[in-house]
């Protein structure tokens, strides 16, 4: 067992500036390919480094679509803002087809359901379904009332999906010093998520990247760090399985089958982060278990996690 150990933390921390900039996913065809932004809305370096790089990496994993966690703008929402903060950044994304899902996050004006290329249709909280066997749930964690709480639980129990993904603003769990594990959404939301199933959620608030240890047979993903970073923020702690604080970031994802793969690039190009997670045999309805938990890879593939921290 120690050489293995060996083994695995000399190709992790071994990695090459070329072999940090390879696609590390399958990119397998009909695959479910996109990318997943989180605070994005301040007009800036961080935020074009990542928009340029997102579309650089495109030409490679060709991702039809992008989840934004919230915040996708900060300070005024005119026109002119929607412009220089969102589309105008990602313009060569979305010229080139892209389509954006939003989530809304503490700094957002309830007006953006209406913004179209967020595509969220006039709604606070939606669901889409890219292909057969994955569907997307876009929760508004700002105001978790019992309307929304209903829609949940209705719209999870139909949607018969194999992989069930949602995404929203706070995160469940955290190991951020500023905000933390954001417990009153937790007391709310996940109950529902584990209830139905629920194998990945993406959410953002932190100014950082942090892949968490599974919790309850969920995979939990924090990427706020896609315009804001705050450096030293980031604390590891026991929920900690890698995280980055001084990055500006952005992930790419791909579902072939029973498996997630996802890959984390920074605004200069760089992998940070890369692995998958694999689905389990379904579990028996509990509360502290997910119906349908997942499992991170037990050893390195050929696409090999990225360097602890």
């Amino acid at each position: 067992m120690r050489l293995v150990s060996t083994v695995v933390v000399l190709l992790v921390t071994g990695l090459t500036l070329v072999s940090a900039q390879e696609l590390r996913l399958p990119n397998k065809p009909g695959s479910v390919k996109f990318a997943v932004i989180g605070d994005t809305g301040e007009a800036g370096p961080g935020q074009v480094a990542v928009a340029k790089q997102m579309a650089s990496w495109r030409t490679r994993f060709p991702f039809e679509f992008t989840l934004m966690v919230g915040d996708n703008l900060y300070g005024r929402e005119s026109a002119a803002d929607y412009e220089t903060k969102f589309a105008r950044p990602y313009k060569a994304l979305i010229d080139g087809g892209v389509k954006f899902y939003a989530a809304l996050g503490n700094h957002d004006d309830a007006g953006q359901i209406q913004y179209k290329l967020f595509n969220m249709g006039g709604k606070k909280y939606y669901t889409f379904q890219p292909q057969r066997g994955v569907r997307f749930f876009a929760i508004d964690s700002n105001y978790v009332d019992a309307k929304q709480l209903e829609w949940l639980d209705k719209d999870l129990a139909a949607s018969g999906s194999d992989w069930k993904i949602v995404f929203f603003h706070h995160p469940l769990y955290s190991s951020g010093a500023t905000h933390g594990s954001a417990d009153t959404q937790r007391e709310l939301i996940e109950p529902v998520l584990l209830k139905y199933g629920v194998n990945v959620a993406f959410t953002g608030h932190e100014h950082f990247y942090e892949r968490l240890k599974p919790q309850k047979g969920v995979a939990y993903f924090i990427i706020g760090s896609s315009s804001k970073i705050r450096p030293g923020d980031l604390t590891k702690s026991a929920l900690t399985a890698y995280g980055n604080d001084t990055d500006y970031t952005f992930m790419m994802v791909e579902i072939v089958g029973e498996e997630l793969y996802f890959q984390t690039v920074s605004g200069k190009g760089v992998t940070l982060d890369a692995g998958s997670i694999r689905r389990t045999a379904d579990a028996a309805p509990g509360q502290d278990r997910t119906t349908q938990p997942v499992a991170p890879q037990a050893k390195p593939s050929p696409v090999q996690p990225g360097p602890t921290k």
